[in-house]
């Protein structure tokens, strides 16, 4: 009996040996030594050295000097799978998909074919109509309150903003809550309809958004303030100014543009995506470094050149690029922005 059990337990001691210590370490072995830079999870590192992520996992980006990712559904979470879940009926898919759309979107053909949609967008919004009537910002708020809310938590200056202006109208956030007895002590979000409807009588053709400006001492403030122009009102007012331009004959956009990946496992996006986005990139940086946008657009182009591959070396599919590696490739030749 003791034999029997004696053999189970070495069969057992050398399972274990082999199977959650040797192999193992063989395979690391073979990883770091044929593969240390796989193995070690694909990770990048930015121009100091430090590791910026991983060049098989998207993560987002949203300043305009940077290419950005295929939408995700699951907020880049590479542990997660979901789906947006939105209908095509559901106002928040259209609106997603605007406001990717507004700051680089071009005409197709007419006079201003190849131009830029947002100056025209900009333009109609100053003029504070929309479909005949007066305070575009206004009607966007009373149209789509979730996104109203939405602009009020998205970001802890945009609240702040909002009870700053409370403290000066508090005849009308009273009224508010004489109004709505259910909710006598407001924030933010629940004031954020209020709000715009109010902002838009006292700044017609203006939407709050954030400006930076350069301190005495050398270093940049960002505050919210009325502005007339800017990527905020070239995305969040596109919608609306398509309704009013319907005839506008615009391009067509790549797939992986607007629609959205169901994980986080989706680093690239093609070619014609990064393309499409060039403009805006190049504009953006040409601003920041005080130079002309055609130079910036010819080296930016020439990152994408190098950076596009199809798979199985070009065999089969289309040319696609890695959106972290070529943003780094734009912070290593502009510095941070």
């Amino acid at each position: 009996m003791l034999r029997y059990i004696a053999k189970s337990f070495w069969l057992l001691f050398f399972s274990v040996v082999i199977c959650c210590v040797l192999y193992p370490l063989v395979l690391w072995a073979i990883g770091q030594a044929a593969f240390p830079f796989q193995a070690n999870g694909s990770i990048l590192t930015g121009p100091d050295g430090k590791p910026v992520g991983s060049r098989l996992i998207a993560q987002p980006f949203t300043k305009d000097e940077y290419f950005q990712p295929r939408p995700s559904a699951a907020s880049y979470n590479a542990a997660a799978s979901a789906s947006s879940s939105l209908a095509a009926s559901n106002y928040a898919l259209r609106d997603r998909v605007a406001r990717t759309l507004g700051p680089i979107v071009k005409y197709r053909s007419g006079a201003g074919a190849g131009q830029l949609v947002a100056p025209d967008v900009e333009t109609w919004f100053q003029q504070d109509k929309f479909q005949g009537n007066p305070h575009i910002v206004a009607q966007w708020a009373d149209l789509h309150n979730s996104l109203a809310q939405a602009w009020v938590n998205a970001d802890p200056k945009n609240g702040a903003y909002v009870d700053d202006w409370a403290k000066k109208h508090p005849a009308i956030v009273a009224k508010w809550v004489k109004d709505n007895p259910g909710t006598p002590q407001p924030k933010a979000a629940d004031l954020a309809v209020l709000f715009f409807e109010t902002f838009s009588g006292e700044n017609p053709g203006r939407f709050p958004s954030v400006v930076t400006h350069a301190a005495a001492d050398g270093k940049t403030q960002t505050t919210i303030e009325p502005v007339k122009d800017g990527t905020d009102i070239q995305s969040i007012f596109f919608d609306m100014w398509r309704q009013e331009h319907p005839d506008a004959d615009i391009q067509n956009v790549p797939g992986d543009l607007v629609t959205t990946s169901a994980s986080g496992l989706d680093p690239h996006i093609t070619l014609q995506n990064a393309e499409f986005q060039l403009e805006r990139v190049a504009s953006a940086w040409a601003a920041k470094k005080k130079t002309d946008a055609s130079a910036i657009r010819k080296d930016i182009e020439e990152i994408l050149r190098k950076n596009a591959a199809a798979p199985w070396e070009g065999l089969i599919g289309e040319k696609f690029v890695n959106v972290l590696e070529i943003n780094l490739e734009l912070r290593k030749l502009y510095g941070a922005p």
